[in-house]
């Protein structure tokens, strides 16, 4: 058997769930004794569950490039402009004006996330994870493209330099920059828009300087990640895989190796009876080692570095083909399952927690399907007392900012709706373009005997035509005097 590589060999001591060694869990698996890294080269794996996951990959990979360039109803599919505070969602335009929707589906996403991972562990990370879609998907594609397996990337990292070293290295780290600056271009057109990007990309470089260099630098922090950082984004960095560390349980669905199937592990012997000789079914071959691309061994049960990507549940199902053992032995089960040796099944577990869920989309989707089209804010101008008016009527100046959320120009009229009175524009009247904030001056005008004291209450309607779209409440100052009769 070839050597092993060193973030195999530390694994190599825990032998089984049984085993009283668990030392493995004192350090991650790519960092040595000294802390130094430990680079990981995993074997290209191959299987169903990587093909089923191939495509759920490249055809977010597509999503994600083409998501700027997409439109619903005039606007992108995604937008976060934090320079404009003017966020897009699936053609939606929220303002900050929409604080509550923005908590509620803070909350939600939260909540969704606790539920998901107690449920599901991290079925996310493996199939829809950025980082786990390009790096395995992507990046380390094109790596084995150029540089072979994991053997013949081991034998080229040790080798001396040599033209056929430097053209691989060249190449591979040249096609890495270049995707990376198509990605960091990307994220820039979900934070400007893409009308934006094309337009700096069209002119010259010295007129976006900051634009130019906010380019660089997200290049250049994909870059470094995809090309060095790797499976330690997912190790160090991401706080999910601590939260799975609270959130699992045993009756959690996660990538789990049967050690009640697969213990004592031996290697396979043609024409033997395992059972006879005290063997269970794991061959002891590592080829779920091998695949890992975080450097663990997932018989060792649920760690912090485990993505869930499927790769070692592949390797396994070949090697047990090849022996003519039965497959699943790694597979997607729940620690509760494997040890009272029942198969996957949607309980009523599992079908609670996908209710919940459910149920806070509902929420989510309810709330901005009733969300009005326009968002008012009025406020009575400040140090600015009421006038009295020649007719003797009494006045107060005001400031309105309006923010269409809708994807039509929306011309607008104020209409008082609790008192009879007057609202009188101050300039021409509020035009509102699709997705955009206007703001303008008015002024509203009451008859004294309406007023009720110092401060009355009044109410001012927004129409567009003959419909109502929002309402908002204010106060009238007037002189002091006894209620209205």
């Amino acid at each position: 058997m070839a050597p092993q590589p060193a973030h195999i060999k530390r694994n190599a001591s825990a032998r089984s769930r049984s085993s009283p060694d668990e030392s493995y869990r004192d350090a991650i698996s790519t960092v040595d004794k000294a802390g130094k890294r430990v680079w990981v080269y995993p074997k290209k794996p191959g299987g169903k569950f990587t093909r089923w996951r191939q495509w759920v990959g490249y055809s977010l990979v597509v999503l994600l490039f083409a998501g700027p360039f997409m439109r619903i109803g005039g606007e992108p599919l995604l937008l976060i402009n934090l320079v404009e505070r003017r966020f897009v969602f699936f053609g939606q335009t929220f303002w900050p004006q929409d604080f509550l929707i923005f908590v509620l589906g803070f909350l939600a996403f939260i909540v969704f996330v606790a539920l998901f991972t107690v449920a599901f562990g991290r079925l996310f990370c493996g199939w829809v994870c950025p980082q786990t879609v390009f790096m395995e998907h992507v990046f380390r594609r094109i790596e084995y493209a150029i540089e072979g397996d994991w053997k013949q990337q081991q034998a080229l990292n040790k080798a001396p330099l040599s033209s056929d070293k430097v053209i691989k290295k060249t190449t591979k780290h040249l096609v890495f920059f270049a995707i990376s600056f198509l990605i960091g271009n990307t994220f820039l057109a979900y934070i400007i828009g893409s009308d934006e990007l094309l337009r700096i990309i069209r002119e010259p470089a010295a007129q976006h300087l900051g634009g130019l260099t906010t380019m660089m630098v997200f290049s250049g922090v994909f870059y470094g990640n995809f090309a060095f950082f790797r499976e330690q984004a997912c190790t160090t960095v991401c706080p999910y895989g601590r939260l799975q560390g609270v959130l699992l349980d045993r009756k959690s669905i996660v990538i789990a190796y049967d050690h009640v199937r697969g213990e004592a592990r031996g290697l396979f012997r043609k024409g033997e009876v395992r059972n006879d000789a005290g063997k269970g079914d794991c061959i002891d071959c590592k080829a779920c080692v091998h695949v890992c691309p975080t450097g663990i061994d997932i018989r060792n049960g649920t760690q912090l570095e485990c993505v869930n990507c499927t790769a070692c549940m592949d390797a396994c199902d070949h090697m047990m083909t090849s022996v003519g053992l039965p497959t699943g032995l790694i597979r997607y089960a729940s620690e509760a399952g494997i040890a009272d040796k029942k198969p996957f099944t949607f309980n009523t577990r599992l079908k609670a927690y996908s209710g919940v869920l459910v149920a806070i989309i509902g929420v989510l989707v309810t709330l901005i399907a009733m969300r009005s089209d326009v968002d008012s804010t009025l406020l009575r101008t400040p140090g600015m007392l009421y006038q009295e008016r020649p007719d003797g009527r009494i006045s107060n100046l005001y400031a309105i900012k309006l923010v269409n959320k809708t994807q039509r120009e929306m011309p607008v009229r104020l209409d008082l709706l609790d008192l009879e009175g007057e609202v009188q524009m101050v300039g021409k009247p509020i035009d509102l373009k699709p997705g955009e904030l206007a703001q303008g001056e008015l002024f509203i005008i009451l008859r004294k005997e309406q007023l009720d004291g110092m401060k009355t209450k009044v109410v001012v309607g927004v129409y567009s035509g003959d419909k109502l779209v929002d309402k908002v409440k204010t106060s009238f100052v007037g002189p002091t005097g006894g209620p209205r009769p």
